[in-house]
């Protein structure tokens, strides 16, 4: 396969882990990609490079969400653009919406959910957590309703048609002729997969043609990492995905020169952060718990004295545990550990390299720092991707539901890979 680098690429993504992650699986030695927090100079530049724009619409109403995605797709000249967008692997987020705002101008949509490197597939329309159907699992447990019991059903009112996995893996014609039917008449394609040698089936097919001839808008690709990863392959004109075995992510291998304070910030509510805190702790890292009270105060600019930071060190903050506030919303907690870490970062003086975990605690930690792009160097496990910021910043992103028990010490470690860049605070 020859290396396709012609075209731009546009992805966006609802938060801002999953831009990192697409980022991550989209960079080549054909293609370079970027981070965009805002819009602006979001629109891909040149042939080759690919713009991920982070709408930060998890959260928003459904139809600001589609507004968001409208926006986006009006931003790179049509026609020579591929737009990838990214969703959550476990269906959450505004998917209907942002699905219907990518094919309200007549686009064909090839929806491929499955995330294979952390277990994720899809058999029959339905997302499976290992052998766990997701509608019978616990990945739901902190969203406000119930999970899709399929990918048709996270798709709302959209007309779907389901391409299931002996298509996928059929010939190349078997599986173009399921997706052309499925999209001549109008409907969603949603693509069965188990394996990223799938996922690049899925991304080959979707591409070969589309409708509108060479201007028209083209097939969009909708799914997870996985499915950005098996896009960035194909675009590099690489080697297909083993039939069994997880793709593996280029390991981020750069690390910053001289000595300078690690920041992690860990406000996912995932039950396994504990653990992983908990490691870092025995690793000599200090570990500061914030009381949810101060955190969740009312007035956003209630004080809350930052933590130093040491040279070399690494510092933990993460809210205490115990019992919720009557002020305690997810978004205050996360709104005011970013004002914390502004506030700590403004007192030192010098570089300071980040870890953040949950894409909305990522967000509004940047957001606070005034970062507005990032630029992926690799992925130190899979969805724990290390970025740079323009001034050179290290910045480590990684989904709050992502990881084993080691995560965060992999993550320390692949950044300060000599014991005495973790010596214990003084």
């Amino acid at each position: 396969m020859e290396p396709t680098p012609s075209r731009r690429l546009l992805a966006v993504a609802d938060d801002l882990s999953g831009a990192a992650e697409t980022a991550a699986g989209l960079e080549s030695r054909t293609t370079r990609s970027r981070v965009v927090l805002v819009g602006g100079s979001a629109a891909p530049r040149h042939p080759g490079e690919a713009t991920v724009l982070d709408l930060d619409s998890r959260h928003l109403p459904a139809a600001d969400a589609a507004e968001a995605v409208r926006a986006a797709l009006a931003l790179p000249p049509p026609g020579d653009t591929l737009v990838l967008k990214k969703i959550d692997s476990l269906l959450r987020g505004n998917v209907a919406a942002e699905v219907a705002a990518l094919a309200a101008d007549g686009a064909g949509v090839v929806v491929a959910p499955a995330l294979p490197a952390a277990g994720r597939t899809v058999r029959a329309g339905v997302v499976h957590l290992g052998t766990t159907p997701l509608h019978h699992s616990e990945a739901w447990r902190a969203e406000p309703v119930p999970p899709p019991h399929s990918v048709a059903a996270a798709l709302g009112p959209a007309r779907t048609a389901l391409v299931p996995l002996t298509a996928v893996r059929g010939s190349r014609r078997t599986l173009l002729t399921a997706l052309r039917a499925a999209l001549a008449e109008g409907r969603v394609a949603i693509c069965d997969a188990e394996t990223d040698a799938d996922l690049d089936a899925i991304v080959e097919a979707a591409l070969a043609d589309g409708p509108g001839g060479p201007d028209g808008p083209g097939n969009r690709l909708v799914g997870s990492g996985g499915l950005a990863a098996a896009l960035g392959r194909h675009l590099a004109g690489g080697e297909p995905a083993d039939e069994t075995e997880p793709a593996a992510p280029p390991l981020a291998t750069s690390v910053p020169a001289g000595p300078r304070p690690l920041l992690v910030v860990v406000g996912t509510a995932e039950p396994s952060a504990a653990e992983q805190i908990r490691r870092l702790a025995d690793d000599g890292a200090t570990v500061l718990r914030l009381p949810l009270e101060a955190l969740c105060a009312d007035d956003p600019a209630a004080p809350m004295a930052p933590p130093p930071l040491h040279d070399d060190a690494v510092t933990v903050i993460t809210p205490a545990p115990g019992p919720a506030p009557a002020a305690f919303s997810p978004r205050r907690l996360v709104h005011g550990l970013a004002r914390t870490v502004a506030a700590t970062l403004a007192r030192h003086d010098g570089a300071v390299d980040l870890v953040l975990t949950g894409g909305e605690t990522a967000r509004r930690v940047l957001d606070a720092l005034g970062v507005t792009e990032l630029h992926p160097v690799g992925q130190v496990h899979h969805g724990a991707v290390h970025l740079r910021t323009p001034d050179g910043r290290s910045v480590v992103t990684r989904p709050g539901s992502f990881g084993d028990a080691d995560s965060l010490r992999q993550i320390v470690h692949a950044l300060r890979p000599h014991p005495t860049q973790r010596k214990v605070r003084p």
